[in-house]
């Protein structure tokens, strides 16, 4: 199989193809990690690549994800059931308070295609709800979202909570967000701060 073809695929969004593709990949027993990371990660390396330089913008990314996501779903199951580890766990998720989840859906896509388990707890997730996941899922990465000035407290109340509970040394955080800055995370007390989807999956990687 040709790889190339699947990540060229992602970075046209041709979710139709990607699914053909993958779908021909199982049939033929190909290896679905080799699928993951030189297909899906490959492309949306590109897609990350394109979207810093300002090549294309958030519909792209948005097509080049979907065609990801498509040949994920074909994938994953074989992953898991085969109890190969992907690059890490996540949860993830926009405060309470906020509604906003362009973003936080954009790096959850990003992530996703690059190789991370993604467990996405939607918007306005209070602290406790956090602290929850955190507790069930054991993840390796907690990334918080915020859009509204007004909602970014929550995410050091959040960051409080997890250390009460003792948690705290058990996961990484990452941040980011129009309002959110490196330095504040670094106020707050997070491990890393993400301006963007391509730049989360890099954070992300080095966290992890």
């Amino acid at each position: 199989m040709n790889f190339d073809e699947l990540a060229q695929m992602v970075v046209k969004g041709d979710h139709l193809g990607a699914i053909t593709w993958t779908e021909a990949a199982i049939a033929d027993d190909v290896d679905p990690m080799l699928v993951i990371n030189n297909g899906l990660v490959a492309g949306m390396d590109e897609i990350g690549k394109r979207w810093k330089a300002g090549e294309i913008h958030i519909p792209e990314v948005l097509v080049a994800a979907r065609a990801m996501k498509a040949s994920m779903a074909l994938v994953r199951p074989l992953v898991l059931a085969a109890g190969t580890e992907l690059r890490g766990k996540v949860v993830i998720g926009t405060v309470q308070g906020d509604l906003h989840d362009i973003g936080k859906n954009l790096v959850a896509m990003m992530l996703e295609g690059a190789g991370f388990e993604v467990f996405d707890l939607g918007t306005d997730v209070a602290p406790a709800a956090f602290i929850k996941a955190v507790e069930e899922e054991k993840p390796d990465l907690l990334a918080m979202s915020a859009l509204l000035t007004t909602t970014v407290p929550m995410m050091q109340e959040t960051l409080n909570q997890l250390k009460d509970a003792e948690l705290r040394q058990t996961v990484r955080v990452m941040i980011g967000g129009a309002p959110v800055s490196d330095g504040l995370a670094k106020q707050f007390g997070a491990d890393g701060y993400a301006a963007d989807g391509a730049t989360a999956v890099e954070v992300a990687g080095q966290l992890i």
